[in-house]
């Protein structure tokens, strides 16, 4: 499927967004007393991080092949 443009830099930003969100939610949980307990949301945010990022690269891959 084809995107505009504006509709890549758009999904961009979202996904930036939520990238940042989820880095604060990551901290917080780090810095619990007890991180053990934490332990599945802490590797479910950092594996949605690398999941984002990864789209992030695709998405500025269709950016430049747009131009």
């Amino acid at each position: 499927m084809d995107y505009t443009k504006q509709e890549l830099l758009e999904a961009g930003r979202q996904i930036e967004s939520t990238v940042h969100k989820l880095r604060e939610a990551l901290k917080t949980l780090e810095g619990k007393e007890e991180r053990a307990r934490y332990k599945s949301q802490i590797t479910l945010a950092g594996r949605r991080i690398e999941a984002f990022t990864i789209a992030l690269s695709l998405i500025e891959r269709e950016i430049e092949n747009c131009e």
